[in-house]
């Protein structure tokens, strides 16, 4: 019989790849392989929350978050509102460039994103969106937050992860590491399209009150926006903003 505690992490699991799948949804086998369950545990799991307003299910058959955890993010809203101080850097970076701009925060060995702006430009990278994760390391926003960890923190990280099962060979320690090497040279990361092709991020680090990266604002958009010009300009204007973001948390 399951620990409470396993049952705990199980459903946490779930939930957070639910989250990953909005608005679209998941199907029970798709939660179930998101979250590591077999299809009849998810289920069953699924089927409980949806019981407590966690989760519901659509027409469609498929899973999205449900009303109450609105309700429960509500509440904890008032005490982790970084997305409403982050919300006019947001505005004022879409505004400038014309990409979309994003807000993730960290969360153990990942990063989420919490919050996005559309820029003007008709092109864009559809890459990321609200409540997507991924692992410290991928996409500029998991790069840029690596690099400004300690270096220990860094290589213990690195020790324990192989990035490239999942996400292709340029993700591997070698490739990390050069990276993480130019972003700390240059104060921002940028990803050349290694996610998908020809969609490329710029990303940089906001900090908590300890000096710990903690979020990361970062852009997206197409390759043919991301020339060597263009990417100092988006630099420069990434830079200057999460240090006007990490001074405001700190006040």
């Amino acid at each position: 019989m399951d620990s409470p505690a396993h049952v705990v992490g199980r459903t946490a699991g779930l939930l957070r790849a639910l989250a990953s799948g909005e608005p679209d949804g998941l199907t029970t086998t798709q939660a179930g392989l998101a979250g590591d369950l077999p299809r009849p545990t998810a289920h069953r799991l699924l089927g409980d929350l949806a019981a407590e307003g966690l989760v519901e299910r659509g027409d469609d058959g498929r899973w999205r978050l449900g009303p109450e955890l609105w309700l429960l993010g509500r509440a904890a809203a008032r005490r982790y509102d970084v997305v409403g101080l982050a919300r006019p850097a947001l505005a004022r970076l879409a505004e400038a460039t014309g990409e979309s701009a994003f807000l993730s925060a960290r969360r153990g060995e990942e990063t989420v994103c919490l919050a996005q702006q559309d820029g003007s430009f008709p092109i864009r990278s559809h890459v990321l969106h609200e409540g997507i994760r991924f692992p410290l390391g991928v996409a500029s926003a998991g790069l840029v937050i690596l690099a400004h960890l300690p270096a220990q923190q860094r290589s213990a990280y690195l020790d324990g992860v192989d990035l490239s099962v999942e996400f292709g060979a340029a993700h591997d320690r070698a490739g990390v590491e050069k990276r993480v090497r130019a972003a700390r040279r240059a104060g921002y990361a940028v990803n050349p399209g290694l996610l998908v092709e020809g969609s490329w991020g710029m990303g940089a680090a906001v900090f908590d009150a300890d000096g710990s990266p903690a979020w990361a604002l970062s852009l997206t958009g197409v390759a043919s926006r991301f020339g060597p010009a263009r990417r100092a300009t988006y630099g420069d204007l990434l830079l200057r903003e999460a240090h006007d973001l990490t001074q405001r948390l700190r006040r």
